[in-house]
């Protein structure tokens, strides 16, 4: 990206665009707990272990990312 002429640096893009995600990120949590609403849905204690289950394993995988390795994984209900 190009400011003026001048680049932007890795570092500043890397806080530009990884602000804006982690910020996408929790929005996307907080959207998640509204499903918690039992007057509106209903859900099952197995449900919820494969959901926090899967959001701690991409964390995880998250985590490795930026200390090597990982790999993708899929979440379905």
């Amino acid at each position: 990206m190009q400011d003026s002429g001048i680049k932007e640096t890795k570092e500043k893009r890397f806080k530009r665009i990884a602000s804006k995600r982690t910020e996408n990120a929790l929005e996307a949590l907080r959207k998640l707990g509204n499903c918690s609403n039992r007057a509106i849905y209903s859900y099952s204690r197995e449900d919820l272990n494969k959901i926090f289950s899967a959001v701690d394993s991409e964390i995880k995988r998250i985590k490795l990312l930026f200390s090597g390795k990982a790999k993708f994984n899929k979440f379905s209900l």
